[in-house]
């Protein structure tokens, strides 16, 4: 698989990683099945997939957990990315940038990943409590103590700014900016697909001017851009897509015909390319310091996701893709 760099330390990832959470969290609890996800991760590094995504609070830390029985015998084939930030309690998420905290959380996450460093630590969320100064400067200095490698910040919320009238990624701009004064950001990882390519307006180039990698998070818009889902089908309570406002029937109804554009083009590839890897193909064109994170549980899907790497689409493709039409059921 082509390789990719992430950050002015030119950390080497391959072009397609692994998203872990839904192996833990998230998604349809009944589906998932530890051994069937250990197979997905070594489906995964097999193909050179080499950066796992995971975070303290999926499960919560079960994901971590998971993750760190295939590092104890792979450590070398991979490139650990988790989070820190994020506080699950019982029916609630919570914010918490103490530096304390984040020592701690450091500290916890290396036990169970089964690691002594953490390749990318990424700030999930900025506790409001807390000036972002002091969060970076704590996880500046598990840089320091050989703990980590390099730090990312997440670009969650971002939504919740456009419906205040703020464009979708001015906040975490601002909150980039500040922290870039204390120690440099290595990625940031945000939404990107092709039903949600906001980050294209602001935040990819931004990361771009300053040689900063962006790992596009949902880059399957939670499943839908595979063309796998029936409208109408549901989804049990437990799974975030029961709530989304682009997964009710009349709005994934609605939107297929983004789907049957992605399969369109597909086809001119082969018969085996799928709309799902057209759509990371599509991510990886935007820029050599995108990195799509594309999450499943499952080691068939692993797969055909490794595999995209290999579809190049033409400029008139992107063209195709981007008149595509928009996404409906939206937050907008």
């Amino acid at each position: 698989m082509e390789r990719r760099t992430i950050g002015a330390a030119a950390l080497e990832v391959g072009a397609i990683g692994l998203g872990c959470m839904p192996m833990s969290w998230a998604y349809t609890a009944s589906q998932r099945n530890g051994e069937n996800s250990l197979r997905a991760v070594h489906t995964a590094l097999d193909t050179g997939a080499s950066l796992l995504d995971t975070a303290d609070m999926y499960g919560p830390f079960t994901n971590e957990l998971l993750v760190g029985r295939v590092l104890k015998e792979r450590r070398a084939d991979a490139f650990v990315s988790t989070k820190c930030g994020l506080l699950v309690g019982d029916q609630h998420i919570v914010a918490n940038g103490r530096p304390g905290y984040v020592k701690r959380a450091c500290d916890a996450s290396l036990r169970r990943l089964q690691t002594d460093v953490i390749d990318l630590y990424q700030l999930h969320r900025a506790d409001p409590e807390v000036p972002i100064e002091e969060t970076w400067g704590a996880m500046a200095e598990l840089v320091a103590a050989g703990k980590v490698r390099a730090l990312g910040l997440c670009a969650v919320g971002a939504r919740a700014q456009r419906r205040t009238g703020g464009g979708m990624h001015d906040a975490t701009v601002r909150q980039l900016e500040r922290v870039q004064q204390v120690f440099p950001v290595a990625c940031v990882q945000a939404e990107l697909s092709v039903w949600s390519p906001e980050a294209l307006e602001t935040l990819v180039p931004w990361c771009s001017s300053r040689g900063i990698g962006f790992l596009a998070a949902m880059p399957l818009g939670n499943g839908f851009l595979s063309g796998t889902l029936t409208p109408g089908s549901g989804f049990e309570p437990d799974d975030v897509r029961a709530r989304h406002p682009r997964f009710t029937a009349e709005m994934m109804a609605a939107n297929q015909p983004i789907v049957v554009g992605l399969r369109r083009v597909a086809r001119r590839h082969g018969e085996s390319v799928t709309a799902a890897q057209v759509a990371l193909a599509w991510l990886l064109a935007q820029g050599p310091h995108v990195v799509p994170v594309p999450g499943t549980k499952r080691e068939r899907w692993a797969a055909e996701n490794c595999a995209a790497a290999e579809v190049m689409l033409t400029g008139e493709e992107l063209v195709e893709i981007a008149r595509l039409p928009r996404a409906r059921g939206s937050w907008d």
